[in-house]
């Protein structure tokens, strides 16, 4: 049975901040590559420092995570399009070339998927 529910997807990624510039030119195709195949991307958030004199919500639950960790959000409207997306893009020469900045540069090290669902407000 097919799922109708959207397909959002978080992408945490490890970066090297010292290729931070080749992350952005990566993040940007990504961005265009995920509209252009149907989806919504929610943008690439990059580490920046905290604001001063701002401490944790919650003292002994909180605290400032790691300055090397950038996020990506994106939704396709049903899983039936996210694997046609996935399908597609695999030969997108956008992709190829993306996938070839990445090797070259290693801006990031590692990245882990999530996929989430949203909390409907009461």
């Amino acid at each position: 049975m097919e799922d109708s529910q959207p397909v959002t997807c978080q992408i945490r990624y490890t970066l090297d901040v010292t290729q931070l510039a080749a992350f952005e030119s990566y993040a940007r195709t990504w961005m265009s590559l995920i509209e252009r195949y149907g989806g919504t991307h929610h943008g690439y958030f990059v580490p920046r420092a905290s604001p001063d004199e701002v401490g944790a919500s919650f003292p002994g639950l909180g605290y400032d995570g790691p300055t090397d960790i950038a996020i990506a959000m994106f939704t396709f409207p049903d899983e039936e399009s996210y694997r046609l997306y996935r399908n597609e893009v695999a030969t997108d020469p956008e992709c190829i070339k993306a996938a070839a900045l990445v090797r070259e540069s290693s801006c990031f090290t590692r990245y882990e998927r999530l996929f989430l669902q949203p909390v409907i407000r009461a």
